[in-house]
């Protein structure tokens, strides 16, 4: 079974219906029949929380947290040998990235998994970690 990193970036476009939700939609339910693993760092998951606070409200974020919890998706933490948030710390100093960003491209290369996004961001990361873009 294979693996993919979903970016805040793809839960948002998910969450607000974007031309991209399909695609997500259909990760999900693949990784529902079990024909995938799908992991979302923390960090990632504060940044969808934060940014729907910000844009809506924080009713809404606390709602999106809990949808987010009846997804096939498993939320992956930091950890506390560190080595997720110094390859996280590596690729924002080496590509100057968003620090969001970093932690989803390390949970990728972590994982061995492929990085699920529509950010244009990663391109400057496309020979560390397989991408699978939504756009």
């Amino acid at each position: 079974m294979g693996a993919k990193v979903l970016d805040s970036w793809a839960l948002l476009a998910f969450f607000e219906d974007e031309p991209e939700a399909g695609a997500v939609e259909e990760l999900l339910d693949q990784a529902a029949r079990e024909k995938h693993r799908l992991y979302l760092s923390v960090v990632n998951w504060g940044e969808v929380y934060y940014s729907t606070m910000r844009k809506v409200s924080q009713a809404e974020a606390e709602e999106r947290a809990q949808e987010i919890a009846t997804l096939p998706i498993d939320v992956v933490g930091v950890g506390d040998d560190f080595s997720l948030v110094r390859q996280a710390a590596i690729f924002k100093a080496a590509y100057r990235l968003a620090y969001a960003d970093a932690f989803a491209a390390a949970l990728a290369r972590e994982k061995k998994a492929e990085l699920v996004t529509g950010d244009p961001e990663f391109k400057a990361l496309a020979k560390e970690i397989k991408i699978a873009w939504l756009k």
